[in-house]
């Protein structure tokens, strides 16, 4: 008698799960980049600035080390410093391809089934520096290979993120004074 009412509640998750998963993993008005080269993005990026939220509050020196995975899959390989907790946290998730592997726009998962956007919208021809969107307003990245970033590439990717909608005042610019 009982099982009548959990199959509802399971196909209910399910959808939920699948609609979720099918939502939109980038901005409306951002464009990933393509001619996207995988191979030239796998490595240690240094988050220069972010959107704070709560994964990542508090945490300073933060890095993302991505390799490839036996499956196809992107390894990802979030590290920082809890600067209250005077310790070392890492995460470790996977990235896959929204649609092909040329497009910079890819889904990441730290927890199971659940994925989130993680769209590259601008690149420089070396892969040294990247302006990563989320899935919405309330997610953003600067990235570089080194632990800062020229003034000119910094002022071009805070416009293109303001052209976005995205506030920029809210960045928090991360320090990178200890080595992991």
């Amino acid at each position: 008698m009982k099982n009548r009412y959990i199959t509802p509640i399971l196909v209910g998750a399910g959808i939920a799960l699948a609609l979720y998963s099918c939502g939109s993993t980038i901005p409306k008005s951002a464009v990933a980049v393509t001619n996207f080269d995988k191979s030239k993005y796998l490595g240690k990026w240094y988050e220069i600035a972010r959107l704070d939220f709560k994964y990542e509050k508090g945490l300073n020196n933060v890095t993302a080390e991505y390799s490839l995975n036996d499956n196809g899959t992107i390894k990802v390989d979030n590290k920082g410093y809890n600067v209250k907790k005077d310790k070392w946290e890492e995460s470790i998730g996977k990235a896959k391809f929204v649609k092909k592997d040329d497009v910079g726009m890819l889904k990441v998962s730290f927890f199971g089934p659940f994925y989130a956007g993680y769209n590259i919208i601008a690149i420089d021809s070396d892969y040294k520096y990247a302006l990563v969107a989320g899935e919405s307003l309330k997610y953003l990245w600067i990235l570089s290979r080194e632990t800062s970033i020229p003034e000119n590439i910094k002022l071009d990717y805070l416009r293109k993120a303001q052209e976005i909608g995205y506030d920029t005042s809210d960045l928090v610019w991360v320090k990178h004074d200890k080595a992991n």
